[in-house]
């Protein structure tokens, strides 16, 4: 993704001064939200490695191979907690629109936050 392209988590900053920091390990998620979009956008951008880094070790599954066939349009914040989000991801599989909408939650681990588990609707 070029670095000055609007970030995919919506944020309408650049990807670069946005999420890509958090990629590249140049920065920490201060907050659950920040963790989640920055989650979405790795997503978005194919970097499985960061998806695996911010991952609960006792929740995290064996294989986070990416569904090759969808691509990540959209996300919408519904609500946001001390240690939750929920949010709708948008996608297109196979020229079809759908939607993920989750409740995930999130807790700190040695100072930084992590993806822990959701709640799938």
């Amino acid at each position: 993704m070029a670095l000055q392209q609007n970030c995919p988590c919506g944020s309408g900053a650049s990807y670069d001064a946005c999420c890509g920091r958090l990629h590249r390990g140049a920065a920490l998620a201060q907050t659950p939200e920040e963790l989640m979009r920055s989650r979405y956008a790795a997503y978005a951008v194919g970097d499985s490695d960061y998806v695996f880094r911010t991952w609960h070790p006792r929740t995290r599954p064996d294989d986070l191979s990416p569904d090759p066939g969808r691509t990540w349009t959209g996300l919408t914040i519904l609500g946001a907690g001390d240690d939750w989000v929920e949010f709708t991801a948008s996608y297109e599989r196979g020229g079809v629109a759908g939607e993920q909408h989750e409740r995930s939650r999130f807790e700190q681990r040695g100072g930084r936050w992590v993806y822990v588990d959701g709640d799938f609707a």
